[in-house]
């Protein structure tokens, strides 16, 4: 199946073709770091960081730039505030954003690049849009000639009438038109500023992200993607600015991901989720973009920072919840579903268990194929079983080639941990005798399979870490103690007492499993 991208610019889903033959340049914007990363600044992230394994899997080479933004309003109303330097409080934050994406598993971005070390680009670029006709310096300031550029409003699809009615707009009665947007603003006393030929100042938002983007990636790029909050403003006039400047297409994918929505009432907005894996059948996956926005979990609105959530929830759990929708649906924000996601996770961490005893193997020790093109179909084992796997996999490719679902993905991956452990039940390969070697080998290639496939995804890449403190040491001592208490209550037939002990940790959400060679307990 040939790899199809909805596009925001065209509505459509399109046939993936690259700028350069066998090359992705995918950029991301990034966040404007003046306070800590919530969850919604993950987002984006895991999305495109799923993208490019895949992109990476089926044969191209991927850079991925997510710039970072480290002047702007905010951030420099946030600095005052705390009475610290802007730039001190930019590093703060920033590093508060790169100890999240590395809990969260993003490990594939190429480039980070800082607006304040694109100052020069972005001062070239204002410079060609005056040359060109397209901007215009204001008291000195610099603003974009809106009415100049004739395919202004074709990303988003709005007329200059619609973009005033409801939206936010620079304050300046002398510009030519309401909508015209700053490409360059006077600094006022204290603030960071720059020389310019207008005078000292900093950049608008919407020309460090042109900036960055054409200096790394060229003037034209693949893919172009960002949270649908950003489609317009920040989008639509990037788009502008770049191609008046270039005169050039700037992006040939516009790709926005659903916005993480506050509480139980987004499913009310956006319509019933999904089952496990499942997607409507359309091309505008879930709400528009007003309604989204309505909703939208934000720091404004009280969301916790990502390391608190991390408090209570794995990183590891987190990823999976973001990935198992589509990419393009909003993200209803809800412990409950995150817990069930996290009872989901715990499966898949007992099959390893299981495949670790039987083998002796580790299953984060695979080594998958790293390309589809090396792929082979499995063989060697039950017909049903291996064509079960051989379909499997055919159907998550074909979910990722489906512009990039990895809700569906995933829904595969259960199916081939379900059809895993029937192959082991039905052989009883735990059951504490030794399995032969053809077992063995056709568990091992199945269990490859899935750390190929999860890898796509970014999921199951290394072992959930414990804290490794003096408590949970303590817990494995007491727990060890109580399993003997039962072992000892069983064997003097006393079952009542033995129940009490397995019902009462199954209440704390601790599991007992009595197995041929002992018992086992585990944290649900």
């Amino acid at each position: 199946m040939t790899l199809r991208v909805y596009n925001t610019l065209s509505k459509e889903k399109e046939d993936f073709q690259t700028v350069k033959p066998g090359q992705v340049s995918i950029y991301l914007c990034g966040p404007t770091v003046y306070k800590p990363a919530h969850i919604g600044h993950m987002v984006g992230p895991v999305i495109f960081d799923a993208v490019k394994r895949y992109l990476t899997y089926i044969g191209y080479d991927v850079t991925f730039v997510v710039n970072i933004t480290d002047v702007d309003d905010k951030l420099i109303n946030r600095a005052v505030e705390n009475k610290m330097e802007v730039s001190a409080l930019a590093k703060e934050m920033t590093k508060d954003y790169f100890d999240n994406l590395d809990l969260m598993g993003v490990d594939t971005i190429d480039h980070f690049p800082y607006a304040t070390e694109h100052i020069q680009e972005m001062l070239d670029i204002i410079s060609k849009l005056i040359d060109k006709g397209f901007a215009y310096p204001l008291n000195g300031d610099v603003y974009f000639d809106v009415n100049k550029d004739e395919g202004y409003g074709k990303l988003s699809r709005r007329n200059l009438d619609d973009m005033l009615a409801g939206s936010r707009v620079e304050a300046n009665d002398s510009k030519r038109h309401p909508a015209d947007f700053a490409l360059w603003k006077s600094s006022k006393e204290g603030e960071p500023s720059w020389e310019s030929p207008w005078g000292p100042g900093r950049p608008g938002w919407h020309i460090e992200c042109s900036a960055m983007s054409i200096k790394i990636l060229g003037e034209s790029i693949d893919i172009h993607g960002g949270g649908l909050d950003l489609m317009f403003p920040h989008h639509e006039n990037e788009l502008a600015q770049s191609e008046c400047c270039t005169g050039k297409p700037f992006a040939r994918y516009w790709m926005h991901n659903g916005l993480m929505q506050a509480g139980k009432s987004s499913g009310k907005i956006g319509g019933k989720h999904s089952k496990e894996g499942d997607i409507e059948e359309t091309d505008d996956v879930g709400m528009d973009q007003a309604s989204q926005e309505a909703n939208k979990l934000a720091g404004s609105k009280g969301a916790a920072s990502v390391k608190e959530l991390f408090k209570i929830f794995h990183p590891e759990t987190i990823r999976f919840f973001l990935l198992s929708t589509h990419y393009r649906s909003p993200i209803e924000f809800n412990d409950e579903l995150i817990k069930e996601k996290e009872k989901n996770l715990q499966g898949f961490y007992r099959l390893f268990e299981s495949f670790e005893r039987i083998t002796g193997q580790d299953f984060y020790s695979l080594t998958p194929v790293t390309l589809r093109e090396k792929a082979v179909k499995l063989s060697g084992g039950p017909d049903n079983f291996i064509n079960e796997l051989n379909h499997a996999r055919d159907r998550f490719l074909q979910s990722m080639d489906d512009d990039f679902n990895t809700g569906g993905a995933i829904g595969v991956l259960f199916e081939i941990r379900s059809q895993i452990n029937s192959y082991i039940g039905q052989g009883k390969l735990d059951s504490g005798t030794q399995a032969n070697d053809s077992e063995i080998q056709v568990l091992v290639s199945s269990m490859t399979l899935l750390k190929e496939l999860s890898s796509l995804v970014g999921v199951f890449q290394k072992p959930i870490e414990t804290s490794g403190s003096g408590d949970d040491e303590l817990t494995g001592q007491l727990m060890e103690l109580i399993i003997q208490i039962r072992a000892h209550a069983r064997s003097s037939k006393n079952f009542e007492i033995a129940d009490q002990i397995r019902d009462g940790l199954n209440n704390v959400n601790v599991t007992l499993e009595d197995r041929p060679d002992g018992t086992i307990w585990r944290k649900d």
